[in-house]
């Protein structure tokens, strides 16, 4: 259980309680510092009473809200978390997964990739890996299956020069992998890093 403790606004402390998950891949290792959500009920006809954690409720407000005053206080639980880590110091830089939607003037994960670069001393290189091929939206394809094959030949690397190095590959949300997984298989195989470590802010308690 790992705890974040910052002061918003100059008015009071507000403790952020985060419980890091796992994530499994063909990456080194990965995180999430929390689940997303905790539960997710039925109450009306298409309404859901959704409960999130701690974490999983400022990304919400971020990520669906624009509300970039949660930005601060996520960076920090992701920057404390990370410097915690044995293998922080053998890391190279931090890549952000590419958007989907490069043309949205509004990118969350870019936005606090960047935020825990400044925090943490590690360079940001958010177009180290870039798309280069229109995708569907994953989330509404249910089928792992469907989801590789959509994204099989969507990601090059554009540059060499972290070839030999370790990587942190960055995202704001896990839920199937799909993407994460695909990326890295560029970053070894393309990019020729030595290894890749990934870190979202939360992951969904299911893999769709």
């Amino acid at each position: 259980m790992f705890f974040n403790t910052i002061n918003l606004f100059g008015l009071f402390h507000k403790t952020i309680e985060i419980h890091p998950k796992q994530l499994f891949g063909n990456w080194r290792i990965g995180w999430a510092l929390d689940l997303h959500t905790t539960s997710s009920t039925l109450i009306d006809d298409g309404i859901f009473d959704t409960k999130r954690t701690d974490i999983g409720e400022l990304l919400y407000q971020l990520k669906y809200r624009r509300n970039k005053r949660k930005v601060k206080t996520i960076t920090e639980s992701a920057s404390n978390f990370l410097k915690s880590q044995q293998l922080f110091p053998s890391l190279a830089a931090i890549i952000p997964v590419p958007p989907s939607e490069e043309r949205r003037s509004f990118q969350p994960v870019k936005m606090l990739a960047i935020r825990i670069g400044k925090k943490t001393g590690l360079t940001v290189i958010d177009d180290y890996i870039i798309k280069v091929k229109k995708t569907a939206a994953l989330k509404n394809i249910e089928e792992l299956s469907d989801r590789k094959q959509q994204l099989e030949g969507a990601f090059k690397v554009k540059y060499d020069t972290l070839k030999g190095k370790n990587v942190l590959l960055f995202d704001d949300l896990y839920r199937s992998g799909a993407t994460l997984n695909a990326i890295t298989d560029i970053l070894l195989n393309e990019g020729q890093v030595s290894d890749v470590f990934v870190l979202t802010i939360t992951k969904t308690r299911t893999k769709r």
